[in-house]
């Protein structure tokens, strides 16, 4: 055996590749779920691919899909984030896409934060959403709750979760609405003193608008 993980994964990959070439069968095994997934592996499937190697999957425990296929939420299609962006423009942009998102999202946290990123989908505007939160997935502690974000987000503040969590959120329901209520909206977020990136933030949030119009208006309400 020879341990494999971010800190060693290129220095071990092409040793691990000539091996294979020599003849050897490897297995490339995760502690706790399915590799790739939020885990190292990556790096050597593709240099094992490239090198004309045969990778054969092996299905096994995967939070990921137990988690969606338990959370009764849909799953004709989804899109799974792993792990968000844990500060900065970049978590600011995730929790914005995660709220506008059209279908399902799945998200890997860890339990020290989910409370705390609960409380940022709300902030942007999914409050109401249908969400469901899975623990330890087929472990002995299994737990899967559903709700909605506001729900959970009062429940988790109280009772901190142990464990390996995945987070399921449903997608926004798609709804027309007129431009004027759009800039009406806009107004109202810049004269409560948000930042630009706020007030699109949450007009994609709220309303639906897709990014770049919601960019265009909350610009061109501010200059007015």
């Amino acid at each position: 055996m020879a341990s494999y993980h971010e800190h060693n994964e290129a220095k071990l990959t092409p040793g691990l590749i000539e091996r294979l070439r020599e003849g050897d069968d490897l297995a490339l095994i995760s502690d706790a779920g399915t590799p790739l997934l939020s885990d190292p592996g990556s790096r050597l499937v593709s240099a094992a691919i490239d090198a004309g190697i045969v990778v054969n999957p092996i299905p096994g425990a995967s939070a990921l899909l137990s988690a969606l296929v338990a959370s009764g939420i849909g799953t004709e299609r989804f899109t799974f984030y792993g792990f968000l962006p844990r500060k900065g423009r970049e978590r600011a942009a995730a929790l914005a896409e995660l709220a506008s998102l059209p279908h399902t999202a799945v998200v890997y946290e860890a339990p020290t934060r989910l409370a705390e990123t609960l409380a940022d989908l709300e902030a942007v505007g999914a409050g109401q959403k249908k969400i469901a939160v899975a623990r330890e997935m087929t472990k002995q502690y299994e737990e899967v709750r559903r709700g909605t974000v506001s729900m959970l987000r009062a429940y988790y503040h109280e009772t901190p979760p142990r464990g390996e969590v995945v987070i399921v959120l449903a997608g926004s329901e798609q709804r027309a609405v007129e431009e004027s209520d759009v800039r009406a909206r806009a107004r109202v977020l810049a004269a409560e003193g948000r930042s630009a990136r706020d007030v699109v933030a949450q007009l994609v949030a709220e309303l639906g608008v897709p990014r770049n119009k919601a960019y265009q208006i909350a610009n061109e309400e501010r200059d007015a």
